[in-house]
């Protein structure tokens, strides 16, 4: 809840009198006037009830404005573009008092709609009104919500003051996640994804990290030099599993996408990056997510990020506001990835040339499996109307170079569907990896 603001003095609500109370204030004083110059006494008694009238309705508001409350709630609070969230407003009476008319606004980026106005006709004292609203965007991003402006009018509609509550919500609408299949990745043998692989805490007999012998414990797993050491049962600890680990490249580079707004290549791909990402938590996998620009997002067991739904809420929350770099190579995702390039890498890339091509050859030999969304930006920009079954000859050279070196590659063009891509990663993994074919 928000309270408004404490009053600024009578020239306040002067500045607030409508057009009734400044005819009513008008014409009590062209009335005084006329009773001075007429020696009417009457007329002077009529005079100061017309310019009390606005006057006691503008010291009123004054009074009893600062006791209206309002709040926001969002549902919900994260949106994947195209679809609606509900804006919840409540307004609250806290005075002794009822009060007017109120006209009640709510602040809103155009992108989200139009901005959203309520006619409350009465709140009585300690009561409260709801209503709300819907917004929704084609665009990702962060959107801000209020702060909140109402408008109190007294009874008799004298006299309006306009105030806005402190109080503001942030809208984050992120990428669309589409559902993909479960394919088996090239890589995920080794111990990654969902393979039943494990492994000692520590190996070796001198590396072993022991605990005290609980009731129950197999007495086969006792470890008798930790027990001559430390005077007491000791057993070595159980097995654990390997986490999988994964990594999302995603191209951002200016010069490497076509198209614009909702319809281009970037879209594409970042709507590509976000359903990969999240489905590979989804998987087990301990996923990041890395941008040529040498961004990385971490996924869960990384610092305080402890949850699936955590990491992925933290990686569609940098993709709502991801925008296009002015690079021109991957060489910072690059240095980045050979830091710790281990377990399944995807990248999903826009146009690239012969250097940027070789380069990522080699970088595949630092990662367990490799699966490349190669973008075909010109299909996105209509510049080419090939039909399916029609290559483009430079495309298919840089496809042919990256699975020579061991990538996965799936050709996307525009309007091709993420989940049929990642359905053809399976069979298109199956290519023989040659180690030294990118040397």
């Amino acid at each position: 809840m928000a309270k408004e603001g404490s009053p600024t003095g009578l020239r306040t609500g002067l500045r607030g009198l409508t057009t009734r109370g400044r005819s009513f204030l008008a014409a009590g004083i062209t009335a005084a006037l006329c009773a001075y110059v007429f020696g009417q006494d009457t007329l002077l008694q009529v005079s100061v009830l017309l310019a009390a009238l606005p006057l006691a309705a503008a010291a009123l508001l004054l009074r009893t404005r600062y006791r209206v409350a309002g709040g926001r709630r969002l549902s919900p609070y994260r949106v994947a573009a195209g679809q609606e969230a509900r804006v919840h407003l409540r307004l609250d009476n806290v005075s002794r008092v009822p009060t007017g008319l109120l006209l009640l606004e709510d602040q809103v980026p155009y992108v989200l709609g139009p901005r959203p106005r309520f006619v409350l006709d009465r709140v009585e004292p300690r009561g409260f009104r709801e209503v709300s609203y819907r917004v929704r965007s084609d665009l990702r991003g962060r959107y801000p919500l209020g702060p909140l402006q109402l408008r109190v009018a007294d009874p008799f509609g004298m006299c309006e003051l306009n105030r806005s509550f402190a109080a503001s919500d942030v809208l984050t609408v992120v990428p669309q996640v589409l559902p993909l299949p479960t394919v088996k990745l090239p890589g995920e043998s080794t111990g990654h994804g969902e393979s039943n692989t494990h492994t000692l805490a520590l190996s070796g007999d001198d590396d072993v990290i022991p605990r005290e012998y609980r009731h129950g414990d197999d007495l086969r797993r006792v470890h008798w030099k930790s027990t001559a050491r430390y005077g007491e049962l000791m057993v070595r600890r159980e097995e654990q599993p390997l986490r999988a680990k994964a990594t999302v490249l995603l191209d951002t580079r200016e010069v490497a996408h076509r198209g614009s707004g909702p319809a281009s290549s970037f879209e594409w791909a970042v709507s590509c990056a976000a359903s990969v990402g999240v489905h590979l938590l989804e998987r087990g996998y301990r996923t990041r997510l890395l941008t040529d620009t040498g961004l990385a997002v971490p996924g869960p067991e990384a610092g305080a990020i402890a949850t699936v739904a955590e990491a992925a809420g933290l990686l569609l929350d940098s993709l709502a506001v991801v925008e296009l770099s002015d690079g021109g190579t991957l060489a910072r995702a690059e240095q980045v990835l050979r830091q710790g390039g281990d377990g399944v890498l995807v990248a999903v890339l826009g146009s690239l040339d012969e250097e940027q091509v070789a380069r990522l050859g080699r970088l595949r030999r630092r990662a367990a499996g490799a699966v490349a969304f190669l973008l075909d930006t010109g299909t996105w920009a209509g510049l080419r109307h090939l039909a399916p079954d029609t290559p483009d000859q430079d495309a298919t050279d840089q496809v042919t170079k990256l699975r020579e070196a061991g990538w996965t590659v799936l050709p996307a063009r525009a309007g091709d569907s993420v989940a049929t891509l990642w359905r053809q990663a399976e069979r298109a993994g199956a290519a023989p990896y040659r180690n030294g074919a990118a040397s």
